[in-house]
């Protein structure tokens, strides 16, 4: 069986929900069991990963999505104090405890630069980095917030956070609409998306990546842009250095922004093939 027959195979049993069919498709995977790890990025939580996640579970890998502190079913742990330094060890905690070695460690939009940290500090557990239309940190950016040369934040910032809830949770709502994570038209993911999106906390941006073991540097590394994005794609000022920089490999891939949302199927095939 090849890989996109199993897994719309796969898919097809998800949705009939029934245990002997997943169970069977399970029988029918490669022998090689991978560890994933699936790191969201901001306003979402592990839920975006949901249907990639158990298309991968179901062919037999080991496959963790889970929410960052503060952020989807994890809403009720957010606060002032969350900052890029708890989302890292969030992760690190994960793969720790559940013993994980040989990570694919993907990162969607904003969390190149969580799994960026990750790395840094597990660089003995990672298998393969995979930039998942995210930003890569590099030089003088490394965070979410492009500082002056002092370090101050810019006025650009400073108004966003007069829509900030509270003064610290960052509101999707407040600055976007919904095309910018789903294509017009899609309204059932979209029903789907809003229903879950909450507000994130504004340090994780702001916050400044330390690396001390050299980050991604030497590490296996792909980068996947999301060309199918109609509503401001994804620039150079994310996925640069994955352009110019050698040991990456830079995948074109022809879906909107979130296709772990919109297209789960050829995103788990995309992911599957990673090695």
């Amino acid at each position: 069986m090849d890989r996109r027959r199993l897994l719309t195979t796969t898919a097809a049993a998800l949705a009939a929900g029934t245990i002997a069919g997943t169970r069977a498709v399970a029988e029918t995977v490669a022998p090689e069991r991978k560890n994933y790890v699936l790191v969201h990025g901001t306003w979402l939580g592990g839920w975006s990963w949901q249907r990639v996640r158990r298309i991968m579970q179901a062919v037999g890998h080991e496959v963790h999505a889970p929410s960052l502190t503060g952020c989807g079913d994890r809403k009720h742990l957010m606060s002032r104090d969350i900052g890029l330094e708890t989302h890292i060890t969030d992760i690190v905690n994960l793969i720790e405890y559940e013993e994980l070695d040989n990570v694919i460690l993907v990162g969607h939009s904003f969390a190149g630069i969580t799994i960026t940290g990750i790395a840094d500090r597990m660089r003995g557990r990672i298998r393969r980095l995979v930039y998942f239309d995210a930003l890569v940190p590099e030089g003088e950016r490394m965070s979410g917030v492009q500082k002056g040369p002092n370090g101050e934040l810019p006025e650009k910032w400073l108004k966003r956070q007069e829509k900030f809830i509270d003064g610290y949770q960052m509101d999707f709502f407040a600055e976007y609409p919904m095309k910018m994570l789903i294509p017009e038209g899609d309204t059932a993911n979209a029903d789907w998306a809003r229903r879950r999106i909450t507000p994130h906390p504004a340090r994780g941006w702001s916050d400044d990546l330390v690396v001390t073991n050299g980050g991604y540097t030497g590490l296996p590394k792909s980068y996947v842009h999301c060309t199918g994005q109609v509503f401001a794609q994804s620039s150079e000022q994310m996925y640069g250095p994955a352009r110019r920089q050698p040991g990456w490999d830079f995948i074109e891939f022809p879906y909107p922004r979130a296709p772990m949302m919109t297209h789960p199927e050829p995103t788990a095939e995309l992911l599957l093939q990673m090695t």
